[in-house]
This record gives C-alpha cells, structure tokens and sequence, in this order.
C-alpha cells in the first residue's frame, strides 16, 4: 500500500515537473475547473458583431430585487438580491419580450466579463448539427458515426451508432465523466491537447440506445463529425451561422485543445451574459433570427420538447435539458451551474452564471423568479 502511494505521488510530482505535456499535472496545478479557465487555454476568436443586436434596456433591478422572492435549499425565503449576493453566482439576466428587465453582477464582474459556458456549449454544437444538415453537409441524424469517422468502422458497436445516439446520450461509449479525478475521462478531454487523436480510439461498452448516459464525449465526437463534413472548424461554422448574424455585442472565443487544434466542443465557449441570452432567444424564436431562419425551424422546435423514445430521457433531448410538457421550459446547462434558460409561454429568458451551485438546485431557483415575472 505505501509503496501505490508513493508511486502515484512520484507520478503527480513527475507531471507537475513537466506540467506543458501532462494533464494529470495540469489537473492538480489549476485545481480543478474554473469559469476563468479561458485564460489557461488557447482558443479560436468569436469576434463581436459588425451589427450588434441589443435588448431593450427596461432594468427594475430596484424592485425586481426587492420583489421577486425565492425560497433557498434550507426552505428559508429571501429577496432574490439578497439570496444572489450571498449565492456563488456572478451573472443574473431576465428577459421578457426582448426587455431585459433584470441585471446584476456579483463578485466584481460585470457586462463585459467573460464566463465559461461549460456544458451550455453541447447546445451549440446541436445548433450547428441541424444547420448542417439543413445545408445537405450532414445528410441525416440518422447516419452511422462511421460514415463520418471511417476509422472506427468494425469497432465495437459503432457500424450501428447514429448521430442521434450521440445527440441524445445514448451511444453506449465507454467513458468516465468524473470531474473530480485527473485519471477521468472527463479530465482527459478538459486538460489533453490531443482531442482529435482521442475521439479515433474510443470503444462502446453498452448497447447504443440502451439507455441514458451522460457523457461529454458524444458531443465531442459530435464535434469531430461537423468538422469533417463541413471542411471547417466549429468556431469558423459557429461565427458564420450564429454568432455574427445574432449580433453579439462582444468579442468571445472558444477554447481549443493546443494551438492549431480543435475545440473542446463539450465544453468552454468563453463570452458574455447577455451573448449567452441571444442564443436562448434564438430557439425562443424557433431558430429564427429577426427574419431570417439560421437552425432549421423542425430542428430547433423538436430539440426542446420531452422525448418518448426508448433508450432516451424524457429530460433530454439533443443535447437541451428539457422541463416540464405542461410548460414547456428548455435549458443550456453547464458545470458549476451555467444556465441559459427559456420559458416560451412569458417569452422570457433567464441567464444564470455562477463559480458553483453552492446548496442550491437552479432550475429551481429559476423556475420560483420566472414565476414571478
């Protein structure tokens, strides 16, 4: 037993000494993820729009933050100023009918700072599969990963895993999720700079449609997919398809693997509150822009309804996290509780950003203040 632990010591101590080449050391000198880990790694530019669009500034912080209520994980009910500035949250937008209404930032952030979107980004990357295949790039949901990635043909069950399986958590691959374990697959993907090279050598453990599983490395394969059959990164098809004809007011970016790589598509789309609030009202608007369609309005409308599907979740459906049918609320959530959130019966919005989720379960915290506009 001394003898495992001083190995495993040897072997942090050995990758902290060659930290540039070495996820494990990376883990443990960057102590786990952060909403500020755009500073750490390279990144491809999401410039700010030429036209930016803006919503209608009708702020009532004064007595929205007063008003709203919302009851905590302790049962005890507060004003949502008070409850957000004792919260780990640094962004908290809503709007309703293009206004937005409610704005505040906390712990020295502000407007034009910026935030990892963590898991908020598979969205995205949904948004750009239906483009994709609206623009005949992608032919179907439903083709084998394998038409795309020709190297995992004959490999465990890919010959019979769709993008679909991939969309909706179901393909059966093997991989670790934990965020806690510089050995995870998880970490692997965050802190490696060989994505392109690790996506060629995964294997399935399951069955695809077995049954729900979680794992941020569907999107990344997803990723690896809209790359090859569209001949471009996903930050270039992203600025081209979304981000510039949305207007957003600033410039972001989207976090790569090495310089010259590709982009942690699970993950790290690095931008601002109210930027992250477009793309919400993007599928608020059924993929349309002011006019003009930019996802495909089936796509766009069917991704953010439950699913009855066997070997899926009810809550899941292409990469959104789905609420309620009686509802009809959908969100983009990200690890330490990044939340774009829609409500489309109040045409309302609602961004939360936050260093953690502290005690608290936000779609819960969210679901009591939309209520209350």
């Amino acid at each position: 037993m001394i003898q495992r632990r001083y190995l495993s010591f040897s072997l942090v101590v050995a990758c902290l000494l060659c930290l540039p080449s070495c996820k494990v050391g990376r883990f443990f000198w960057y102590n786990f993820s952060n909403i500020t880990d755009h500073k750490i790694f390279p990144k491809r530019d999401l410039p700010a729009s030429t036209q930016p669009f803006r919503f209608v500034d009708a702020q009532q912080n004064d007595v929205f933050g007063r008003t709203v209520k919302v009851k905590d994980h302790s049962g005890e009910t507060r004003a949502l100023d008070e409850f957000l500035a004792q919260s780990p949250t640094v962004a908290f937008l809503v709007i309703r009918n293009d206004s937005l209404l409610y704005e505040n930032y906390f712990d020295g952030y502000s407007e034009s700072s910026t935030v990892a979107s963590f898991s908020m980004a598979k969205s995205y990357v949904s948004a750009l599969v239906g483009i994709a295949i609206g623009e005949g790039k992608i032919s179907s949901e439903h083709d084998t990963v394998t038409r795309y990635l020709p190297e995992l043909k004959g490999r465990d069950n890919w010959d019979r895993v769709t993008l679909h399986h991939l969309l909706q958590m179901s393909s059966g691959v093997k991989f670790s999720e934990g965020y806690y374990s510089p050995f995870s697959g998880a970490a692997t993907y965050y802190y490696g700079r060989r994505l392109r090279e690790s996506v060629r050598h995964l294997h399935t453990d399951k069955e695809p449609m077995s049954g729900f599983d979680y794992k941020s490395v569907n999107t990344q394969l997803l990723a690896d997919i809209l790359e090859r059959a569209t001949g471009r990164t996903v930050t270039d098809y992203l600025n081209e398809k979304i981000w510039q004809p949305i207007g957003m007011e600033y410039d972001a970016s989207w976090s790569i693997d090495k310089k010259d790589g590709m982009e942690k598509a699970f993950c790290c789309i690095n931008a601002k509150a109210r930027d992250f609030a477009k793309f919400g009202r993007l599928y608020l608007n059924g993929g349309n822009w002011n006019g003009k369609q930019l996802v495909p309005e089936a796509w766009a409308t069917s991704s953010v309804v439950p699913v009855d599907e066997k070997g899926a979740a009810t809550y899941y459906n292409r990469q959104w996290w789905i609420g309620s049918k009686s509802e009809g609320d959908y969100a983009a959530i990200g690890h330490l509780g990044q939340y774009i959130y829609v409500l489309p019966k109040k045409k309302l919005i609602v961004v939360r950003l936050g260093t953690s989720r502290g005690k608290d379960e936000y779609l819960s915290i969210i679901r009591q203040v939309a209520g209350q506009f």
